[in-house]
């Protein structure tokens, strides 16, 4: 396979990216923290060929990156009145929620009844994001790589590994999402990140 390199600003990227993810293929571009790698959360084959790519276990559930708050209503089973009231305070941003998926998921986005969502704070991909619909990524590297900030560090990990990468310069880097699990009786800080329990406590 080779692998397209196009810069985030050329006219034809997000163009050549909803062609090649609507073709089944895997993408990567710059998120607010790190460059991720993509595919059509939807279809099977595509999530397969992010886990070849990676090289990552399958039972390793991919997270979904969503562009608008409408695109939660094609992942979600239900969204209770606390999800939309941290989701407008927090979104986009470093807040990842396990959310009750819905029954039509392909299980190899998620083989648990839950599923990751996140919406990221960079125009760019907020832009591609609305144009190609929700996107399962996660980080654009071989499964326990250095997790990378750079196209180029993303084509020496996975070139000829996936079709397209979209080259934005250095991505922010940072602390990692804080993920957050909720539940019908409880919210539960899965991994810690900028933000802290109290913080999303405080915005209900």
């Amino acid at each position: 396979m080779k692998t397209k390199l196009l810069s985030t600003e050329d006219p034809q990227a997000i163009p050549t990216a909803i062609q090649i993810i609507e073709d089944h293929g895997v993408i990567a571009f710059p998120t607010d923290t790190l460059y991720g790698v993509a595919a059509d959360p939807f279809c099977p084959e595509a999530l397969l060929n992010v886990y070849a790519a990676k090289k990552r276990p399958k039972e390793m559930a991919l997270p979904v990156l969503i562009g608008d708050f409408g695109q939660l209503e094609q992942l979600v089973s239900h969204i209770s009145d606390e999800v939309t009231q941290i989701t407008k305070a927090f979104w986009p941003g470093a807040l990842t929620l396990i959310l009750p998926k819905r029954p039509n998921l392909p299980p190899d986005l998620s083989p648990y009844p839950t599923v990751g969502i996140r919406m990221p704070d960079l125009a760019f991909t907020l832009k591609l994001l609305q144009q190609t619909g929700p996107l399962a990524t996660t980080s654009a590297n071989i499964s326990g790589g250095p997790n990378p900030t750079t196209a180029d560090e993303v084509f020496s990990q996975l070139g000829g590994r996936i079709d397209l990468i979209l080259d934005g310069g250095l991505a922010p880097g940072g602390t990692a999402s804080t993920i957050l699990l909720i539940t019908d009786d409880e919210f539960k800080i899965l991994r810690q990140g900028p933000l802290t329990l109290t913080d999303i406590k405080n915005a209900i």
